[in-house]
């Protein structure tokens, strides 16, 4: 999540205007209200839809269109004579499509207060009259809230690409083709939800290019959507989120919209309502716009993948919408998560390093050991150059197995599997600690058990030039790999490797790590200035990664494994 400009202020850094920042203020009046003298959601999502459209385009410089929206969770509702304030701007620029965040806040004028609605990113696609793509230019960042969003933009662009293949890998996932429809006594058809409704797109619809704002499709959508789930609870339930969606093709003037809704399942306390919309012009086949699930509170096929994104759902609301300290340690992994547990491991990296008050507490031959104190959480970073190219640096360390030849807190390191080409499970096990520091002696151990950590390692090339090469450290837990006696199980909230290149063969190598209880001890000894260890370590690493400068390991990945079937 974005942070307040002043929160960077008070660190010392120049609030800077991004040109492609739009703002809009509307007070929400008795005509943008539902019965409850609330501001609609469907209202909301196209005042949001027509700011980013106008920040897609300033970076542009031509019309953009909505491609596609992000999950977005509506923390609050805004009511009538309250203000609306909406804020977006380019997150990246990519070869022909870009990432806009979009932040709404609520202000209630007569007690100035202020408070968060919800945050969204939308990705726009230009559009030329003439047909064919327009190849975007670039977005610098300029501060470091921006460089931080420009980063993990990246992140969130591979996991749009990857959702359709988590789906179909959930509804192929035994535990999901067993579920059955329960049958109560009150059940209520699916059939008596349905809803359909026909909407003619008129000029106030769309924008200067004719084609329907993304905006106005959404909110034709949002409303069939209550009326089917008001159908189904009697009463009026709150929309709370919409899932991640996409447009499947543009709507123009003249279209006649045909929207469609039915309740897909119902929860404890919420429901799922899918919603389709399909357009066509005189006697032409049906096209399809655009399809979405909606959830509110208060077929089987359709049962199923409901139950389905509720468990993508809420991994993506509580891996990857919290903030970083606020994710529980070891959060379980299994391959319906990975992808989320994946983006978050590697997004807190990267905020981690964007942070800019880091202080030097030593350096030794140009080797730095840097501390940041922040919120009762101690995070260090040890910097240093290797005359290693940036690439053979990133597909050495990658290979968190090769740590015990240079790291004297490696005591063992397996590979437990090998998700893909990018992510890896590894149980790493480590010395005890003594008093003065680690020891590796069978007499040192007896005063104190050693430790495991069950990681997720993640490994990320640059997307760009100027971006560096990341390898990202955290902790999950498998049910196949439970604490064992004699081991005490450790915890690492945030830690790896940023690899930036300096030439085509020197690169400078920081590594990372939020000290949890059981990482501080090994670096407790360096930061209070009573030990230079870390100084030794590094050098053996910087040495390391000569020696194997030109020799490289099998295919340059760790090798492969597999869990064991109750795990997959």
């Amino acid at each position: 999540m974005s942070r307040p400009q002043d929160e960077l202020a008070e660190e010392g850094e120049e609030v800077f205007r991004n040109l492609t920042e739009v703002k809009k203020s509307q007070i929400v009046m008795p005509c943008h209200a539902n019965h409850r003298q609330e501001l609609s959601v469907g209202q909301l999502l196209k005042w949001m839809d027509s700011t980013a459209c106008l920040s897609a385009e300033r970076h542009a410089g031509c019309p953009c269109v909505t491609a596609s929206v992000d999950d977005i969770h509506f923390e609050h509702t805004i009511g009538v004579g309250q203000v609306v304030n909406i804020k977006a701007k380019v997150n990246r620029a990519f070869n022909t499509s870009m990432e806009v965040g979009i932040v709404v806040n609520c202000e209630d004028l007569f007690s100035d207060s202020h408070w968060r609605v919800c945050q969204a990113f939308a990705t726009f696609v230009t559009q030329r009259t003439t047909g064919g793509k327009v190849q975007l230019r670039p977005l610098v960042p300029r501060t470091q809230e921006e460089q931080v969003e420009h980063s993990l933009a990246a992140e969130r662009r591979r996991m749009r690409l990857v959702h359709a293949d988590i789906m179909k890998d959930l509804l192929t996932n035994r535990a999901f083709q067993q579920v059955e429809v329960q049958e109560a006594e009150k059940a209520v058809p699916a059939e008596r939800t349905q809803v359909e409704s026909v909407e003619l797109v008129l000029p106030p619809h769309a924008n200067h290019q004719v084609n329907t704002f993304g905006g106005q499709i959404m909110a034709w959508m949002e409303n069939v959507a209550t009326i089917a789930a008001s159908r189904l609870c009697n009463a009026h339930p709150t929309l709370r989120s919409i899932d991640m969606f996409h447009f499947r093709g543009p709507s123009q003037v003249g279209d006649r919209l045909v929207l469609k809704a039915i309740v897909n399942n119902a929860f404890k306390n919420s429901m799922e309502v899918g919603v389709c919309a399909e357009a066509y012009q005189g006697e032409e086949p049906l096209r399809h716009i655009n399809s979405a699930f909606m959830i509110f509170e208060e077929g089987r096929r359709r049962y199923q993948e409901a139950i389905a994104r509720k468990k993508i759902r809420l991994d993506r609301k509580y891996i990857i919408s919290c903030k970083q300290t606020e994710v529980p340690l070891s959060v379980p992994w299994d391959l319906s998560n990975q992808v989320y547990l994946s983006y978050n491991n590697v997004s807190a990296l990267k905020m981690l390093a964007a942070r800019n008050n880091w202080v030097l507490n030593s350096e030794k031959n140009k080797v730095s050991l840097y501390t940041l104190e922040q919120k009762q959480v101690l995070s260090f970073k040890i910097e240093f150059e290797a005359d290693v190219p940036a690439e053979r640096v990133f597909m050495v360390l990658s290979d968190l197995s090769k740590r015990v030849e240079w790291d004297p807190n490696y005591e063992r390191c397996e590979l437990i599997h090998r998700v893909d080409d990018d992510d890896f499970l590894y149980r790493v096990v480590t010395p005890s600690i003594c008093r003065g520091g680690v020891s590796s002696s069978p007499s040192a151990n007896q005063g104190g058990m050693v430790q495991d950590f069950i990681l997720l390692a993640s490994r990320r090339p640059p997307c760009d030039s100027g971006d560096p090469y990341v390898i990202a450290l955290r902790s999950v837990t498998l049910p196949t790999h439970p604490p064992t006696e004699g081991y005490n199980r450790g915890e690492v909230l945030c830690a790896g490797f940023s690899i930036m290149e300096v030439s085509n063969t020197v690169s400078k190598i920081s590594y990372f790590n939020q000290a949890s209880p059981e990482v501080l001890p090994y670096i407790s000894t360096d930061i209070a200035g009573l030990s230079s260890s870390f100084y030794g370590t590094f050098c053996t690493c910087s040495t390391f990664l000569q020696d194997n400068r030109d020799n490289p390991t099998p295919k340059d990945q760790p090798p492969s494994s597999t869990l064991n079937s109750t795990l997959l």
